[in-house]
């Protein structure tokens, strides 16, 4: 597993930037599974508390120019990826104000105008072909684009990874794969279903270049993403970077993991990406005050996010077939 460099080596600025983008998240995570549990939204939220830091991590190293596809565990990707809380909330809400006009619920936000963020998919690897078939836009159009492509261990077992991933190779496309690896598909433990320790190497097949990083420390994965993110835009093709995470919930809000061993979160919450960079920070010099005071202002975000989401109207029910489809897109092949 690659190292990072130490954290001294950044600045202060930097790493309290990847700090707030975590705190951000797991708040934005929080306020959701309240109102989840409360009965103020409906359907299901799938969370990546737990996960922050490999959100953080890998969206510092992504250009403004870039695109990327998310899962159904994707808030936490268009939080940091600088999306508007209070729009992604409204959409969880299925509010008229939400990203997707309160159709796509949690699993579908997508925002192209400012995040060219293709879209969170709530079919398991369906976000592996649309990464793919965005850098083969970037390569035909020459817009020095990557693709970033976001995903958990469990779609690596669907045939659209390898389908995906060999194409990429063989065409040498601008794509990062992203893996955010909990060791949990919904509730099979990925090593009873794939027989290698990590799944990053399954890239070696179609000599893809990988990585396999801590996924709770936000610079390793940083560092790591940055590599590979230069590795694609230069030409040399597709890129895998694999990062070991928690999941602290189930695989749903509600789920109680009971499948998973105990150790899993001993483990996990020993590991508390945010309270790790938290202590390194302090180490730096950082105030306690100026740590608490990132977090009291996360819940102040989330509970306006929470409170515009919860006022805001539902679509009226003669716009349920509007914005179903739309050729109007540059990288639209209808085009």
């Amino acid at each position: 597993m690659a190292k990072a460099k130490k954290t001294e080596a950044y600045s202060k600025e930097f790493l309290l930037d990847l700090y707030r983008t975590m705190v951000r998240i797991r708040s934005f995570e929080e306020h959701a599974a309240e109102c989840f549990t409360k009965g103020m939204l409906a359907g299901n939220i799938h969370l990546s508390i737990g996960q922050e830091a490999a959100a953080a991590g890998a969206f510092a190293a992504i250009g403004p120019q870039d695109f990327f596809t998310s899962t159904h565990r994707g808030h936490g990707h268009a939080i940091a990826r600088g999306g508007d809380p209070k729009l992604c909330m409204a959409e969880l809400f299925g509010k008229k104000t939400g990203y997707c006009k309160g159709k796509g619920g949690s699993m579908h936000i997508a925002d192209m105008a400012k995040m060219n963020h293709l879209g969170a998919n709530g079919i398991v690897g369906a976000g592996q072909c649309i990464s793919a078939g965005s850098a083969l836009a970037s390569k035909i159009m020459g817009d020095n684009s990557v693709t970033v492509g976001c995903f958990g261990d469990g779609s690596t077992n669907e045939g659209s990874f390898h389908e995906s991933l060999n194409m990429a190779a063989a065409w040498k496309l601008p794509m990062v794969w992203f893996i955010e690896n909990n060791c949990y598909g919904v509730s099979t433990e990925i090593h009873r279903v794939t027989n290698t320790p990590d799944i990053a190497t399954r890239a070696a097949a179609y000599n893809v270049e990988y990585a396999v990083v801590d996924g709770t420390d936000p610079v390793a994965v940083y560092e790591a993403m940055t590599k590979a993110v230069e590795h694609a835009r230069s030409g040399k093709g597709p890129y895998v970077v694999e990062a070991k995470v928690y999941r602290y919930q189930g695989h749903y809000c509600g789920d109680p993991a009971v499948y998973r061993p105990a150790e899993y979160m001993e483990n996990a919450l020993k590991n508390d990406a945010i309270e790790k960079l938290g202590k390194k920070l302090a180490a730096m010099g950082v105030k306690e005050s100026e740590l608490d005071k990132i977090k009291a202002d996360a819940q102040q975000e989330m509970d306006e996010a929470v409170k515009f989401a919860d006022e805001s109207p539902y679509p009226d029910p003669s716009e349920v077939t509007d914005d179903m489809y739309t050729a109007d897109n540059e990288r639209c092949v209808a085009r």
